[in-house]
């Protein structure tokens, strides 16, 4: 058992290098901003880095904030040496190489909730849920992460500036929609009355940059990352109105800021910040 006090050790950055039991030689770095007024009653947020695999700079976009923001964040960094490519971090490790299914435990959607589960236990916090928040790739492995179910006591969860989408669509196959996954008609709906936030920088519509997904399957969800995420909210409300039940998703536009996770963690702050702070202690 990975001994994490030392992500709450002092104020500003700390590092703790992690193995998820259900990984075993799967190495990440945690990488973590503590505010100057920790407690155990502090809440606390997983931000998940893009395609770079930069979780340092996330975390440093994270320090100016997380005083005022009152919130212990921690980055989960998946190296491209341990978790190679979009099916290892992205698309969550659900199948091999044939695509033939992995045991859920070995899904690395499921680490956020072992490593919150290890903080209490190790009484480095004393809340019943946490907070996600992911940009850009990072986005896309907290929607996929949430549209699969694993929710379980997160009380907030942003994806912010996703490539592309896990439709709330059981027609289209998975990565791009859930089709060919567990989830049902009753799963459906429990994700769309989830409470999930998208955000979209207005700016972000360059679609010739190079890490920009231009496959056929990216490209019917649209011909930018800010119509995709507009795309995204309208199946999820087409779909809660076919269920006949109420969407309980947001989206918020971020004006003047392009696929800039700097910016779009600066916009993000206070808004998790007033959800962690309100949700359940």
């Amino acid at each position: 058992m990975t001994d994490l006090r030392a992500l709450a050790a002092n104020a500003g950055e700390n590092d703790v290098v992690y193995e998820d039991p259900h990984l075993p030689g799967r190495q990440l770095t945690l990488r973590s901003a503590r505010p100057r007024h920790y407690t155990p009653a502090t809440p606390v947020l997983f931000v998940h880095h893009g395609v770079l695999r930069n979780g340092g700079d996330y975390r440093n976009f994270w320090l100016p904030l997380v005083d005022e923001a009152n919130l212990l964040v921690i980055v989960p960094e998946f190296s491209s040496e341990y978790f190679p490519g979009s099916p290892w971090y992205n698309f969550g490790n659900r199948t091999n190489e044939h695509g033939e299914p992995k045991p859920r435990d070995e899904w690395t959607y499921g680490i956020d909730g072992r490593v919150f589960d290890l903080l209490r236990a190790q009484a480095i916090t004393r809340r019943r849920s946490y907070g996600m928040w992911g940009h850009s790739a990072g986005g896309q492995f907290v929607h996929r992460a949430i549209s699969l179910g694993f929710r379980y006591n997160v009380t907030a969860a942003v994806t912010a500036n996703a490539g592309t989408y896990a439709m709330p669509d059981l027609s289209v196959p998975f990565p791009f929609g859930l089709g060919g996954t567990a989830t049902d008609e009753d799963a459906l709906r429990g994700l769309l009355f989830f409470r999930l936030t998208v955000m979209a920088g207005t700016h972000d519509i360059d679609n010739k940059a190079e890490h920009f997904p231009k496959d056929e399957a990216a490209m019917r969800q649209g011909d930018t990352r800010y119509a995709r995420a507009h795309n995204y909210i309208a199946t999820a409300r087409s779909g809660a109105e076919r269920l006949g039940i109420q969407c309980g998703w947001t989206i918020i536009d971020v004006p003047g800021v392009d696929h800039d996770g700097h910016r779009m963690s600066n916009a993000a702050a206070p808004i998790l910040s007033a959800a962690l702070h309100a949700g359940s202690f």
